[in-house]
């Protein structure tokens, strides 16, 4: 026999039925149905609960975000008619003097003016100066035709002011635009 086979023991020896005993794994117990069903219930009530939080979380968000957009159109000029609030003051204070003089009262407008273009190129309010300008029908608006000495199509006069805020226009100037000479 060789030393290999005088080192195994037989399988069917008391110290091998010991050994496999604690070597062979315990049998699991299976769950029962019912104590399944009750997992399966409590997790889909947790996740039902979690979804119904969501979703109330959402429609929060929801609703703020459209009383952020209702107060950002509702309150979009109030920086700007803050600013406003010192020219009407500085018109009201000109009136109130009893005794103004023609020079006085110029110079308090020319003040209030300088005020009013302040808020205005603080908020980005500028005045559109066409003069000698090629007529562009999205920044002017034409209200008549004269001959000139100016390019055809040219505005050669500024009837009222146009203004634009940042680079869109609300109100066209209105002019008057050079004809082409006859020929």
């Amino acid at each position: 026999m060789s030393q290999e086979s005088l080192d195994q023991k037989p399988e069917n020896t008391p110290e091998n039925a010991a050994g496999a005993e604690t070597a062979q794994p315990a049998p699991e117990v299976m769950p029962s149905l019912e104590e399944l069903l009750r997992k399966a219930e409590l997790d889909a009530q947790e996740h039902h609960d979690a979804w119904l939080r969501a979703k109330a979380e959402t429609e929060n968000i929801r609703k703020r975000a459209v009383l952020d957009v209702a107060n950002a159109h509702k309150y979009a000029v109030e920086n700007f008619a803050t600013e406003l609030l010192a020219v009407k003051d500085s018109l009201e204070a000109a009136l109130a003097v009893d005794t103004a003089t023609v020079d006085n009262l110029k110079s308090g407008v020319e003040l209030t003016l300088k005020q009013l273009t302040a808020a205005f190129e603080k908020f980005n309010l500028a005045e559109v100066h066409p003069i000698g300008q090629k007529f562009d029908p999205h920044r002017h608006q034409a209200i008549s035709i004269v001959p000139s000495d100016a390019a055809p199509n040219t505005v050669v006069q500024v009837l009222q002011k146009g203004y634009v805020l940042h680079e869109r226009v609300i109100r066209p100037a209105m002019v008057t635009v050079a004809k082409a000479p006859d020929a």
